[in-house]
């Protein structure tokens, strides 16, 4: 990028802004559970047409405290908590092992809406996670097989040449196998925060945080 398109760009970052306009969002209109209210925004999402309305950030911290996030593919919704899927020799899940706990943001820019999940982490079992595996498509189990995710490796040949020779290996095989080195892992959330963009940004916060006898909601200042 030349020079003064980037002088260009930094110059505007200032004045860089979107109204929010949606409706009021209270106490009253919650669901009785976070679930509930996840699954309702996450179909209101949907049907807006949101693309991949199931990402979330997934953020993590090494055991120094560095930490890291990126984008991760919700696939399990229940009153444990979420589910997402992964290698588990991956940078993620070497953080994951080390505090267990995360947090994960769905953004839905169109809607001007987020959630945030924060809570500690625990494996998904086999079975549960063997039958979300049958539901992959093949190449994304070749590629599971084959990626030895987050590692340095030698260019994008040595990518080709891994998932080449996953395919050769597996070519007689109709039901790929259940990778040992792969599967689940379930944010058991202590809290659950919905934010709602409003004007001048006075957004809705409100959040489901877990106590002893249950659950509490709590509106929190924006």
């Amino acid at each position: 990028m030349p020079e003064t398109e980037i002088t260009d760009v930094a110059m505007r970052l200032p004045g860089m802004r979107v109204a929010y306009e949606g409706d009021a969002f209270t106490e009253a209109s919650l669901a009785s559970t976070w679930t509930e209210q996840l699954q309702s925004w996450l179909n209101q999402a949907i049907a807006a047409g949101v693309a991949e309305a199931n990402a979330m950030v997934l953020a993590t911290s090494d055991g120094e405290g560095r930490p890291s996030s990126r984008s991760v593919l919700l696939k399990g919704l229940d009153d444990r908590g979420v589910v997402f899927y992964t290698n588990y020799t991956s940078a993620k899940s070497h953080d994951l092992t080390v505090t267990r706990y995360a947090s994960a943001t769905f953004p839905w820019y169109p809607l001007h809406r987020q959630v945030h999940v924060r809570g500690e982490v625990e494996k998904v079992d086999i079975k549960e996670g063997a039958e979300y595996w049958a539901s992959r498509p093949r190449g994304s189990q070749l590629g599971a097989w084959a990626s030895p995710q987050s590692r340095v490796v030698d260019g994008r040949r040595a990518l080709d040449n891994a998932l080449n020779s996953i395919q050769r290996r597996f070519a007689d095989t109709d039901d790929i196998p259940f990778p040992p080195h792969w599967g689940g892992w379930r944010i058991r959330p202590d809290t659950v925060e919905f934010w709602q963009g409003r004007e001048d940004r006075m957004h809705d916060r409100l959040t489901y945080v877990r106590a002893d006898d249950g659950w509490r909601i709590e509106r929190v200042a924006p």
